[in-house]
């Protein structure tokens, strides 16, 4: 290979991680991975299935421009040890729709650049297991997830009917769902489907009409989430929608749970699950533990409640006495879970003697009162609406409020700014019975 086609390599090693097989080797940091058995390495996916083999010729740039050709033995699917400056190594794909009902549209100006990214990538759906909707991909990159055995891949579908579909994605390429995930049952691709119910546009008829032909795709469709529209005040100019209400949520669980009922009878699985949001809005009961099958969609707030209840009973069955704590916290959470929270700190201070919990249920003011989540609560809200709690000794919040692997909310105040503000100690907790309840056997 032209030293001259090296330069735009994207592929530049950024960590080499302890005694590895690549620092044993003495790749090194700012080396180039330039390709494996010959293969010029596109992105990440083409690296990961490529050094899965016993025997692999690596080809490396040092950062000194010497060429290295490294013969390599080892175990099947064992790794090198390196990662690369970009995890994908590629750039990610953007989304070319334009969702009647998208959330990104209806952000506020002046947020970070980052928010307003939609991405579209079945790589990303793989790795992170973000959701996509097949409409930015060519034939060649169906088939490489096939020849690849990326699985499970995460697809929002929201409906089957093509037409629809079209207009529900604003994209004519749209109406092909059916036909790519026939491909990936008929190749044994899993495959976990999102539809995001729009009142009067997807649900009703089209959503049994939908449901049923996804049924028909299992087992390669594994499960399916049914979440309500979000809904912002930043709606102007955007197709017109109406939130979720008591009667309507009423409505699509009736629907799901008929479904339920006759899948389970005819494949042996619900296969479809509600949102918590439709339960709450409701007023009706939560599934019992069981019916989740498992919670495969729990990124999708399916089930989230009740998955949190039990881990927390489980861990307080396993406090045999009594513990004094003499501590005194508030539990912020959006209103949905304001509820729920009320319940769980009931439950807990059964256990810790002297410990004071107060749930204060944050209003969404920065993206409008329709939105409910504790996900997506900002600093600014919270500094506002706890300003009179200074007599506490923290302030919980669920680490769903902030930035993946961070300490930024979504409008970029920081958990530093949070307590400065509010002279009080935040303290973010993974949405994990096990660590909120670790948090107070800790204290």
């Amino acid at each position: 290979m032209e030293l001259k086609n090296i330069d735009n390599n994207k592929n530049i090693i950024e960590k080499i991680k302890k005694n590895s097989i690549a620092e044993e080797l003495g790749i090194e940091s700012g080396d180039v991975l330039l390709s494996i058995n010959g293969k010029r390495v596109r992105d990440i996916i083409d690296y990961k299935f490529l050094i899965s083999d016993e025997y692999v010729v690596v080809e490396i740039l040092k950062s000194y421009r010497e060429l290295w050709e490294i013969e390599i033995e080892k175990e099947f699917d064992e790794d090198l040890g390196i990662e690369f400056s970009n995890p994908l190594i590629d750039r990610a794909k953007s989304c070319k729709n334009k969702c009647i009902f998208c959330f990104i549209d209806q952000l506020p100006p002046n947020m970070r650049k980052t928010l307003y990214f939609k991405d579209d990538d079945s790589r990303l759906s793989f790795l992170q297991g973000n959701f996509i909707t097949f409409t930015n991909m060519r034939d060649e990159e169906i088939d490489r997830i096939i020849a690849y055995r990326l699985s499970p891949i995460n697809v929002s579908v929201h409906t089957t009917n093509p037409e629809l579909r079209k207009k529900m994605l604003n994209n004519k390429n749209a109406g092909k769902i059916m036909s790519i995930l026939t491909r990936f049952k008929e190749a044994g691709i899993e495959v976990n489907c999102q539809i995001v119910l729009v009142p009067g546009v997807n649900d009703g008829k089209e959503l049994e009409r939908t449901l049923k032909d996804l049924s028909n795709l299992y087992p390669s469709v594994k499960s399916i989430a049914v979440v309500p529209v979000g809904i912002t005040k930043y709606r102007k100019g955007l197709y017109e929608i109406e939130p979720f209400n008591s009667d309507s949520s009423k409505e699509v669980l009736s629907l799901i749970e008929k479904a339920q009922n006759e899948f389970l009878k005819k494949i042996g699985t619900r296969l479809v699950f509600a949102s918590d949001e439709f339960y709450v809005m409701s007023g009706m009961d939560l599934p019992y533990y069981e019916e989740y099958e498992g919670f495969p969609q729990l990124e999708n707030g399916v089930g989230l409640i009740r998955s949190f209840e039990y881990e927390v009973k489980e861990e307080l069955r396993n406090i045999k006495e009594n513990i004094f704590l003499s501590k005194k916290y508030i539990l912020a959470t959006g209103t949905l879970a304001a509820n729920f929270m009320e319940y769980i700190k009931n439950c807990i201070i059964d256990k810790f003697n002297g410990l004071q919990l107060k749930v204060v249920p944050i209003e969404n003011n920065f993206f409008g009162k329709t939105i409910t989540v504790s996900g997506l609560i900002t600093g600014q809200d919270l500094i506002e609406q706890l300003k009179l709690y200074d007599d506490v000794d923290g302030i919980i919040i669920p680490k769903s409020m902030l930035k993946q692997d961070s300490n930024i909310f979504l409008d970029d105040l920081t958990v530093e700014d949070v307590e400065k503000n509010l002279k009080v100690k935040v303290i973010p907790v993974d949405v994990s019975g096990k660590d909120f309840i670790d948090l107070f056997r800790k204290a």
